[in-house]
């Protein structure tokens, strides 16, 4: 399931969620990331018409070679490779000295604020809702957070990792990462995340703090044109 990550959980844990049929997407407050089960034009034709003129949907999947079946109502923008890591165990983490707060509808403008700086991927006003997000504040300021998205059977998505420049260093993220992969290991499922294939840097912190690299999946992004 873990080769079509999206596809599953908006067919399973995640399917009362989903809009579509032939393809599936999140509600557009949720997320902006859609899945097709196989290579259909009918599909695809069917996620143009789930996506709103001017937004844009991600397909994160092993389904290669989208691009030619794409309809002219999407332009493709973005074809790049992501590297998938699991975790299966505890993570250390030293408890840095300040507040974890679970984040809710009022951190919605900090988040918005926090993700539109510092880019982790795809977030929306409502994306905290697909699971649980943890934050860190400083000063009324939240400057750390990571949440849980994408969720399938026995599998959980971390998601939303991030810290403002500022407080980099400072061990925030990855007492958060630990703090969500508890919980997941907890529920009897693994954790997972994904990371663009050109960021090595981030590759080699999730592995320092137990994530292995499953496989390497497509990414496909394209936007509503009409």
């Amino acid at each position: 399931m873990l080769d079509n990550p999206a596809w599953f959980a908006l067919t399973t844990k995640q399917g009362h969620l989903a809009l579509g049929s032939v393809a599936r997407r999140y509600p557009v407050p949720l997320a902006p990331i859609g899945a097709v089960e196989r290579r259909d034009a009918e599909a695809l034709a069917e996620l143009a018409d789930l996506t709103p003129v001017g937004d844009w949907i991600s397909l994160p999947a092993t389904v290669e070679n989208l691009a030619p079946l794409v309809p002219r109502t999407l332009q493709v923008t973005l074809e790049k490779m992501l590297v998938q890591m699991v975790c299966d165990r505890a993570i250390e983490a030293r408890r840095p000295p300040v507040e974890v707060t679970r984040l809710s509808e009022a951190d919605i403008p900090a988040m918005e604020s926090l993700t539109s700086l510092t880019r982790p991927g795809p977030f929306r006003s409502h994306t905290y809702t697909l699971g649980t997000y943890l934050g860190v504040y400083d000063a009324g300021r939240l400057v750390a957070m990571a949440g849980q998205r994408m969720h399938l059977p026995g599998h959980r998505e971390i998601s939303a990792v991030c810290t403002h420049p500022e407080f980099e260093g400072r061990g925030y993220a990855r007492f958060l990462v630990a703090q969500l992969v508890h919980g997941i290991l907890e529920d009897g499922e693994s954790a997972f995340l994904h990371v663009e294939e050109s960021n090595e840097r981030a590759q080699a912190v999730y592995r320092g703090l137990g994530f292995s690299e499953r496989r390497r999946l497509p990414l496909l992004v394209a936007e509503r044109v009409a």
